[in-house]
Order: structure tokens, then sequence, then C-alpha cells
């Protein structure tokens, strides 16, 4: 599976983005998936997950209310819908991929990763 997060962009604060992580080379609706996000000289930071059918989500405190994660099967497709921005959103954002298995907060669990999308929150 290749994924390719796209949908980055600039926003003034309290704005919304959506970003679309758009899977090739094989279904995703086995996969659980991840969106993680990293600044420069920080740690990749879980931002949330969504299980391999949409049946559950969890997310991180930071986002939880603001961000919302789906998915569409059929189109090969995750996206994170983030609303109310706030300038600590700004990141590099990137989704993640792992075979069903539950919920995984860590992005070493996660065996595949698609290049990353930048978000820019401006104040």
């Amino acid at each position: 599976v290749q994924l390719q997060a796209f949908g980055g962009g600039l926003v003034q604060a309290g704005g919304s983005l959506r970003l679309s992580c758009a899977a090739s080379g094989r279904a995703i609706s086995n996969y659980d998936m991840g969106w993680f996000r990293q600044t420069p000289g920080k740690e990749r930071e879980f931002v949330g997950f969504i299980d391999w059918n949409g049946s559950s989500t969890y997310y991180a405190d930071a986002v939880k209310g603001r961000f919302t994660i789906s998915r569409d099967n059929a189109k090969n497709t995750v996206y994170l819908q983030m609303n109310s921005l706030k300038p600590e959103d700004t990141a590099v954002y990137y989704c993640a991929a792992n075979p069903a298995s539950g919920v995984l907060l860590k992005g070493a669990d996660y065996p595949l990763w698609g290049q990353g999308t930048q978000v820019t929150v401006s104040s």
C-alpha cells in the first residue's frame, strides 16, 4: 500500500481544512489508519485513529472536538477534517496504516506511512 496525504495549506486561526490520505496499490479496507503530525525539533505526535471499517475513532486530547477522521473504503481514502484550527496545529501531517488490530497511538506501531502535507495556521 502506498499512501499520499494532501490537502494542507495556509489557513487563519479558526478556519478549517480537510486533509485526504489516498491509498494505492492495495485496498485499505483491512487496515486501521492513523493520523500524526510533526513540527521541527519535536517527535511525531499522534492525532487520531480510525478502525478498518470506520466504526471506531480515537483522538488525541489536543484535537478532540475539533478534528474528525472518516474514511471511504470504496474510494480507498481516509480524511481528516480539521475545524477551529489554532496556530499550535501547525505541523506536517502524515497518515499511516496498520493491518486491523485495534487502536494504536504510537507511530512505531504503524508499518506504512505516506508523505506528509504541511498545515500552517496563522494567528
